[in-house]
């Protein structure tokens, strides 16, 4: 099994006085672009970790079974408050977990079930894709690295994970740097 953790706690705060998750984009909120391809995606759980504004949210999301929703109520604390959140939720039964986030909307099905695959057929600690010398997310790990993420605190995310365990990392390739775009400012939405 693979479950994937979908971060969607932040405040937005460059966006003022809005929360970009639920801005439209493209004529639907921009959360519920990410968690389309995850739900038609071959992962068997999707883990959404809501924080700020997670009544707001709640509403506004896609329905799958596949979906089972989690409150970060620290999450001022940064994201990795968001991660040990959703890996709550996540057992040993599960192969691996993959760490997405909730404002790249041009991550498409195909990319996340490369992951996938990649977390079942190979041994590696971490899967991540790269364009060139960029990774980004969404990041596979295999459940072995689980108690490695209790130890982060504040802002670190998934690809300080990538970092740390480079040498035991398969890199997916792709064609194209637009998947890792995540949307940060009100001009993204254009």
């Amino acid at each position: 099994m693979i479950t994937a953790i979908l971060l969607a706690a932040g405040k937005s705060r460059r966006i003022p006085s809005e929360n970009k998750l639920i801005k439209i984009f493209k004529g639907k909120p921009l959360i519920n672009h990410i968690l389309k391809s995850l739900i038609k995606s071959k992962v068997n759980k999707i883990v959404i970790v809501l924080g700020y504004d997670h009544i707001k949210i709640k509403k506004l999301l896609l329905k799958s079974k596949k979906i089972t929703l989690t409150i970060n109520k620290n999450y001022k604390n940064g994201i990795s408050s968001s991660i040990k959140s959703g890996l709550k939720k996540i057992t040993r039964k599960n192969r691996g977990f993959m760490i997405t986030h909730s404002d790249m909307p041009f991550i498409k099905l195909s990319h996340i079930n490369k992951i996938y695959v990649s977390l079942l057929k190979k041994n590696n600690l971490v899967h991540a894709m790269k364009y060139k010398n960029i990774i980004g997310n969404p990041i596979g790990f295999n459940i072995s690295v689980l108690d490695r993420f209790k130890k982060i605190k504040g802002d670190i995310g998934a690809k300080y994970m990538v970092k740390r365990l480079k040498k035991d990392t398969n890199f997916i390739n792709v064609t194209s740097n637009k998947i890792f775009k995540d949307f940060d400012l009100k001009k993204d939405f254009n």
